[in-house]
């Protein structure tokens, strides 16, 4: 069953609140980016999630690059990305056109992420350590975060499956990046429904598991609100992630991508954001972006160095 046949449409005379509409800007950041994505045949998920910050983002120096091609063999009910269970070839070609388009933007800071790519061996895996190595050869100056899948699937035996990820996860915090981003993107109560084929408890142990084997190195998690969740579940989440050690956190609106996708069942008011935003400082977050228009890798490269 896709997605398009589980959820109701929005009505159409649903608008948008003031506090997230908002001008797309800097034009000339935008096109400077979208013209050498294209010239490379690249993905990125700013231009994929038709993110609301990328033109702010592009002009500070960052992207967020989509790696493993558009297909994604996950079924997520809340993301834009193309679903499939046959992606396409792996692009032996890839990392070292990344790298090129780091190169030739000049940007001081990056962030990888990739489709989930469940019929690999390791799972995508070694799609963060090829860019990594490939930028790291051109750029050695730029700083890049990486925002990975679980790195699960096929696994019938538990204890297995847990070693298999344990195993993909090292190889790339030996890549040793800036930060290590796995998104639970939703309440506990709410991830069958909007993480399809990821579970809440996986996900908190990725992260429990980055801080064990890379200790140095920051991590951190975020969720969309407005799919139902209370004020009172998110508090909860934030204490479970603290509970695992992460030490930064985004929180942001869910917007609704199109008609095909989980409904918004409301939206949070910018004081209500700062509200959270301040209960997660005080729950020991180093970092916290919270907003409405806040996504994984707003403000990404601000706090470098800091855990």
């Amino acid at each position: 069953m896709t997605s398009r046949s589980r959820y109701s449409p929005i009505a159409p005379a649903e608008r948008l609140p003031a506090w997230l509409r908002r001008p797309v800007g800097q034009a000339s950041a935008l096109e400077a980016v979208q013209g050498v994505v294209k010239q490379q045949r690249l993905h990125t998920i700013c231009e994929e999630g038709r993110c609301p910050n990328r033109a702010e983002c592009y002009a500070a120096g960052t992207a967020t690059f989509l790696l493993g091609g558009p297909i994604c063999t996950r079924s997520c009910a809340f993301c834009q990305v193309d679903k499939g269970q046959a992606p396409a070839p792996l692009d032996t070609g890839e990392a070292e056109r990344v790298a090129e388009a780091v190169a030739s933007l000049q940007l001081s800071y990056v962030v990888l992420t990739a489709v989930a790519r469940d019929d690999l061996a390791d799972h995508g895996a070694g799609l963060f350590t090829a860019a990594m190595a490939a930028i790291r050869r051109r750029s050695p100056g730029v700083g890049i975060e990486v925002l990975t899948p679980d790195f699960w699937g096929g696994h019938r035996d538990e204890g297995e499956g847990l070693a298999a990820q344990r195993q993909r996860l090292a190889a790339v915090l030996t890549a040793a990046p800036a930060c290590f981003n796995h998104n639970l993107e939703t309440v506990e109560r709410l991830q069958g429904e909007v993480r399809r084929g990821a579970t809440y408890r996986r996900s908190l142990g990725l992260l429990a598991a980055a801080r064990d084997l890379a200790p140095t190195i920051p991590t951190k998690s975020g969720l969309m609100l407005g799919l139902g969740e209370s004020q009172q579940e998110v508090l909860e989440t934030l204490r479970d992630l603290r509970s695992v050690d992460c030490q930064r956190l985004t929180l942001g609106q869910y917007l609704r991508p199109s008609l095909a996708h989980i409904p918004v069942a409301r939206y949070w008011t910018p004081a209500e954001f700062e509200e959270l935003g301040a209960a997660a400082r005080e729950l020991g977050f180093a970092q916290v972006r919270s907003g409405p228009l806040v996504r994984s890798s707003y403000h990404a490269a601000d706090g470098i160095g800091n855990s």
